[in-house]
């Protein structure tokens, strides 16, 4: 039972400083959503935020590191004492730290990838979105909604798998496993979880020559936060369309 501090739909997002995130955030609350913006970078979230709030929106900020568990914690104990509700999880959140193993090709080999790399890769792309699940989907059970998006890759992709950059095609194929696993759990409590590939969008990790605007790559996103109660669960999507896993 929700205790009726808030009516209004509420979404999460996290890495929302800038952005993928950012855009998405925004595109949220012009639906009418209030968010919660998320950033390991307080400055910069709270940045974020006041200009989100110039523009009329209805959003509010929390300081978050998803790979740590008192933080994630931190985060539930604001939603249920700010909002009382949660409606939408955007995993968005990721690092790509092969792009740093090779000076020659721009990204490790599997060869010399460092357990170090894969583990710290894996703690935010995967373990983050695993404790935030943890944390809110008994929230979202309790109102008998939610929608979780979980922000994948083309490069976790096993019909296309590819060599290079280990640490994050691992970590984007391991959290399309948690897509499947957490959409299996969730059945009955209207709650949708699927994985979307947003292309390759122009941001700081995707770089200035990726062939797709930020509002793209997060419109496919938005599909997935605010699909109807009809809508596909435990699937893989960009712009909206299946594509394999």
């Amino acid at each position: 039972m929700l205790d009726g501090k808030n009516t209004k739909p509420v979404a999460v997002v996290t890495g929302a400083n800038r952005g993928l995130g950012l855009e998405t955030a925004r595109q949220l609350a012009q639906r009418g959503l209030r968010v919660i913006v998320t950033s390991r970078n307080i400055s910069k979230g709270e940045t974020a935020v006041e200009n989100l709030l110039r523009e009329g929106l209805d959003i509010l900020f929390q300081p978050l590191d998803v790979t740590s568990e008192a933080s994630v914690a931190d985060l539930g104990s604001f939603i249920h004492s700010r909002c009382g509700r949660v409606d939408v999880l955007v995993n968005n959140a990721g690092v790509f730290l092969d792009i740093h193993g090779s000076e020659e090709t721009g990204n490790a080999s599997v060869f010399n990838a460092s357990l170090e790399t894969l583990t710290a890769t894996l703690k935010t792309n995967l373990f983050g979105p695993l404790l935030l699940a943890q944390e809110l989907v008994p929230l979202m059970k309790q109102q008998h909604y939610g929608r979780i998006v979980n922000i994948s890759s083309g490069m976790g992709q096993l019909s296309e798998m590819e060599g290079r950059s280990p640490a994050y095609r691992i970590s984007k194929t391991a959290l399309n496993a948690l897509t499947r696993i957490l959409a299996a759990e969730t059945q009955g409590f209207n709650i949708l979880v699927n994985s979307v590939c947003p292309g390759w969008v122009r941001t700081d990790m995707g770089g200035p020559q990726a062939e797709r605007s930020i509002e793209q790559g997060a419109a496919g996103i938005v599909w997935a936060a605010t699909l109807p109660d009809d809508g596909p669960n435990g699937g893989f999507f960009r712009d909206g369309q299946p594509i394999p896993w």
